[in-house]
């Protein structure tokens, strides 16, 4: 039997008011733990739904406060997500995971902020108070995987004779439209995440109320205090996602973690210029991304594309922008990556040419409904049809026997998230889990057709078909 995490919350303050075990150390470097009154208090301001495939989870207060709120009530998720990702890593690198923490960790930690690694702190303090072991190292490490397993590591693996093939970088669609473009004239966002289908546990849906700074409800991952994937909305009035820049090359050991850069910039800007020069700051080339930013207060929407030497920076009140991993600024595309631009075979190029045909096609039209319709979107550019392929704005590579890289790989949409003005007003988005088209995934039945990937068999799991639904800033149980 399943307890429901309203009665585990339960026993965890019976437990704390009654038992008298010591408390396990504190992580090396960390401060103390904090008592059991002050973990009373701090779960008291926190809570956790569930609704249609996401998990919605509110924590607020001061940074290891919030931590704790969220490293307690997700502890059974976050503990999931750790297991496959050590799985995922070994699987990739043939680099045993704690190497990678032992690796990475000193090089991270030093370059984190106070508050970020405050919350890291409190996300370790709450797995433990619910009976989960990890420590800061493995978390900023965790936090940080996509920058270390996408860029450092194809640049670490040359030092070590690894042969091992880089992996496959997460990509996404998005686009940000606004004046002319819209049906009322103001700000829409669409985004939806293609990435591998083992790290398929972007389903939380984090609303953050910090003691300063910005609001914040965005999509994320079990433990991780940034998105990640990204989507946002914040109380100071931006709104963001980005796409990952396809074939980029290069990192700065040196410089600060991306995971630690966007978190700041959300939490703390106010303005898009802000934003994208807290992202700037310090930047390692980790996770190079195209972000698309709007500002609900202004109507202005801009591209950031944040390479590591080049950067490439638009904005405009009457128009649009688009994001499907080719880097439109031409330094960073010819400097710093090394994707082919007119290879319609790739994905990035496909969704590129399927975007600019949706943008001419609904100009003046662009509403929520057509938002969440072409995140939905089948139409291969290559083939000139609609199917489930690669190529789509809703990837399907799991159904794609001419994709590029690996036919029927285990990759593809598995969310889509819009917003609108009115809705970023009232710190409300639309998201949909499984597939932005709603397409159900069986885990079972594919590996029973591809047996090339069955290393996933315990970390490949399945997504049912689930309806669109809206999460709003503080909201509690329905």
């Amino acid at each position: 039997m399943t307890l429901s995490p309203h009665l585990v919350f339960l026993g965890f303050l019976i437990c704390l008011a009654g038992c008298s075990r010591p408390a396990a150390p504190p992580p090396a470097g960390s401060p103390a733990v904090p008592d059991s009154v002050t973990q009373r208090s701090w779960l008291s301001h926190a809570w956790r739904h569930e609704k249609e495939g996401w998990t919605f989870l509110h924590v607020q207060g001061a940074p290891r406060e919030r931590g704790f709120q969220h490293g307690y009530l997700l502890a059974n998720e976050i503990r999931e997500s750790l297991r496959v990702q050590r799985l995922t890593w070994y699987h990739q690198s043939g680099a045993e995971w704690s190497w990678l923490v032992e690796t990475a960790a000193p090089m991270l930690i030093p370059r984190i902020d106070g508050e970020n690694l405050a919350e890291i702190d409190g996300i370790v303090d709450g797995l433990a108070a619910a009976g989960v072991r990890s420590t800061r190292e493995e978390m900023v490490t965790f936090n940080a995987i996509i920058e270390l397993a996408g860029y450092w590591w194809p640049e670490k693996k040359k030092t070590m004779g690894s042969r091992a093939p880089d992996p496959r970088k997460q990509s996404c669609s998005s686009f940000i439209a606004t004046g002319s473009m819209t049906a009322d004239g103001q700000i829409v966002l669409g985004h939806n995440t293609m990435s591998a289908y083992t790290q398929a546990d972007a389903n939380v849906i984090l609303d953050i109320q910090p003691e300063t700074g910005a609001r914040i409800l965005m999509q994320a991952t079990p433990g991780w205090i940034h998105s990640g994937t990204d989507f946002f909305i914040t109380g100071a009035g931006l709104v963001g996602a980005e796409t990952t820049i396809g074939g980029f090359k290069g990192f700065d050991t040196t410089g600060v973690p991306e995971f630690s850069r966007m978190r700041r910039a959300t939490q703390d800007a106010h303005t898009i210029d802000e934003w994208c020069a807290i992202m700037r700051q310090g930047n390692n080339g980790g996770y190079a991304n195209a972000w698309l930013i709007g500002d609900i207060n202004s109507g202005e929407i801009a591209r950031l594309e944040l390479g590591l030497v080049h950067v490439g920076f638009e904005r405009t009140r009457d128009g649009f922008f688009t994001g499907s991993n080719i880097a439109e600024n031409l330094q960073i595309l010819r400097f710093e990556s090394d994707e082919h631009d007119a290879d319609i075979r790739r994905s990035g190029v496909a969704r590129r040419v399927r975007w600019n045909q949706l943008m001419r096609e609904n100009r003046g039209k662009i509403d929520l409904a057509r938002a969440k319709r072409f995140e939905a979107d089948h139409y291969d550019p290559l083939l000139r049809r609609e199917t489930l392929s690669g190529r789509a704005l809703c990837g399907h590579v799991e159904w794609d026997s001419l994709d590029v890289d690996a036919p029927y790989d285990t990759w593809g949409t598995y969310d889509g998230k819009v917003v609108d003005t009115p809705m970023a007003r009232s710190m409300t988005f639309a998201a949909r889990w499984g597939s932005a088209c709603g397409t159900p995934f069986d885990a079972v039945a594919y590996l029973e057709r591809h047996q090339q990937f069955s290393w996933m068999e315990g970390a490949l799991k399945s997504r049912a078909s689930y309806p669109w639904v809206t999460f709003r800033a503080g909201e509690r149980q329905e």
